[in-house]
């Protein structure tokens, strides 16, 4: 795991690789932000990790919401997950769940996705199921800019976790 003062003597290309995971299927995200190096500490880095992806165009943050697989979905039992998703659904008990939880997910995850367009994010790590499960069926009542502004602070708090994942802390 590298240091945050190895992280701010990289290149583009090797910062991309090591941060680019951060935010799913983005790794835009960590290579626009490269050039604001060097970051002060892992919050300096982490804000202006956000800072790119709030200043990104509505499309490109769409795309960066679109990107993250439903919690407990058909990509989770297909075992097609990143290992940072699979990690954090697991944390969150979202797997080995019995066929009728499988399936109130499945529900929600559905309804949700076709009144927004884009699946339901929250931070799995800082949740337990039954709280995931809560706030989907209390988010669905959201209108399109609230929920896209909670997706966006929920990925934000999953690029932190996934941030102290990869720095090593000396």
């Amino acid at each position: 795991m590298p240091t945050l003062a190895e992280i701010n003597g990289m290149d583009r290309a090797a910062f991309t690789a090591v941060l680019g995971g951060l935010f799913e299927h983005s790794p835009w995200v960590a290579e626009e932000t490269w050039p604001k190096r060097p970051f002060r500490d892992t919050a300096h880095l982490h804000a202006e990790l956000c800072a790119t992806m709030r200043g990104a165009s509505r499309e490109r943050q769409l795309a960066l919401i679109r990107a993250h697989p439903d919690l407990a979905g058909r990509l989770a039992l297909a075992g097609k997950l990143t290992a940072e998703s699979t990690r954090e659904q697991a944390s969150a008990g979202l797997t080995g769940m019995g066929a009728d939880e499988f399936a109130a997910f499945q529900k929600l995850n559905d309804g949700y996705r076709a009144r927004f367009g884009f699946p339901f994010i929250i931070c799995a790590r800082l949740n337990a199921r039954d709280a995931i499960l809560a706030a989907m069926q209390a988010r669905i009542g959201h209108t399109p800019e609230q929920e896209n502004a909670a997706a966006l602070a929920e990925i934000e708090k999953i690029a932190w976790l996934r941030l102290q994942d990869v720095l090593s802390q000396n």
